[in-house]
């Protein structure tokens, strides 16, 4: 099949969009399907195995890091679209993208699918304070059921977030299908080397959290958390690895509170080396999240052998089995911190948490998600074909 997907960030844009679309596209490519991708331009080079237009766009007020689209220049190539002859059109965001492959679907008569990535109802309110939470919420639910029930099928990536759109009023046809583990991406990585870039003692104990600095992830619960823990473990080192509009605030806040010597921040790390590198650094990966639609870092750090102790909130909590790679915590500060300690004092418990994380990850392939995802565009492909050869009409 020949697949085009429209999205509003991608590489060199990190966050968890943009690793779901080259997780996938890569593994479609391998099964021997075609996919682009329509995304913004950022103005610096980043070299990719996709197919990729990419769009001029201008930079968005309220979040510096993303771009807003230029439909209207796609548009105006919407002739050199039809000939390659796309075979559905795949939306992977909720912002310009999402008209913009409306439009694209119309144009071209072709099947549209979106991929429901963000939870909304429980982010808006970091970007705009000043509105009353209820009424954010609000608009949230209408705003996602209106764009899901716009498009033909919805792919969401766990069974929490399908609950929602129900309860929303989507009735759209909805498929769940997790973002899978390129897992031979998640071999190797250099625990030693990590350690010495950034000056650290080889036997101090690290934790870790990888992922965007930003509100909607509970980094200040985080921070609290890991700040009791330091102060019953004075030598423990907690290193944050991400960018985001957050990340000033965390400075400050660790400066403030006395931590500068315990909360290290690496900034994004190149996730070819550097980052499976801080991975098997890390005697421990921390996670708290109340947003994610899934929580693929937490796949990661499993992958490289990095026991996890995270809450189990919405998307993450039909990622996480307690047990199975991952000491799950409430998000309370003295159990959250008590579990961290626990598995850093205890070895022997760590190296078989850090064990059954190896065999759990298995079950999250990367290709048996991409299965999936095709059996849902084959579904609308054969609905299309039906539909046209009923009207008289032939698709080829």
């Amino acid at each position: 099949m020949r697949i085009l997907m429209v999205s509003d960030v991608y590489f060199p844009r990190v966050n968890g969009v943009s690793t779901s679309i080259q997780s996938f596209a890569r593994e479609l490519q391998r099964q021997g399907h075609a996919v682009a991708l329509i995304a913004p331009d950022y103005g610096a080079e980043h070299a990719d195995e996709l197919e990729l237009l990419r769009v001029p766009s201008r930079k968005v007020i309220v979040d510096p890091e993303d771009r807003m689209l230029k439909p209207g220049w796609v548009m105006e190539r919407i002739d050199l679209l039809a000939k390659c002859e796309y075979d559905l059109v795949h939306i992977q965001t909720p912002f310009v993208a999402h008209y913009l492959g409306l439009k694209l679907a119309r144009q071209l008569k072709l099947p549209l699918v979106e991929t429901y990535h963000t939870y909304f109802e429980e982010y808006l309110y970091n970007y705009v304070a000043y509105l009353p939470r209820p009424w954010l919420r609000l608009v949230a639910r209408r705003f996602s059921t209106s764009q899901c029930n716009s498009v033909n099928h919805v792919v969401v990536p766990s069974a929490p977030i399908e609950q929602a759109l129900r309860r929303y009023g989507v009735k759209t046809p909805i498929t769940i299908v997790p973002t899978g583990l390129e897992l031979e991406r998640f071999s190797g990585g250099d625990c030693a080397r990590f350690r010495q870039v950034h000056g650290i003692d080889p036997d101090r104990p690290l934790a870790l959290y990888v992922g965007r600095m930003a509100h909607e992830k509970n980094i200040a619960f985080l921070l609290r958390a890991m700040q009791r823990a330091i102060r019953a473990m004075p030598e423990l080192l907690f290193v944050m690895a991400g960018e985001g509009p957050a990340e000033h605030w965390a400075w400050r806040w660790v400066e403030r509170e006395g931590l500068s010597d315990n909360v290290v921040f690496v900034g994004y790390l190149d996730r070819a080396a550097q980052l499976l590198d801080c991975y098997r650094a890390a005697d421990l990966f921390v996670f708290a999240s109340r947003t994610e639609t899934q929580g693929l870092v937490l796949l990661e750090a499993m992958a490289l052998g990095t026991p996890v102790v995270s809450t189990a909130v919405l998307g993450t909590k039909t990622v996480l089995c307690d047990g199975r790679g991952v000491s799950i915590a409430q998000e309370n500060e003295d159990d959250f911190s008590t579990k961290v300690l626990r598995l850093l004092r205890d070895d022997k418990a760590r190296r078989a948490l850090s064990q059954a994380a190896l065999e759990y990850v298995q079950e999250w392939s990367i290709s048996r998600m991409a299965a999936r995802k095709v059996a849902v565009y084959e579904a609308l492909f054969s609905t299309r074909l039906k539909r046209t050869a009923a009207a008289g009409r032939s698709v080829i």
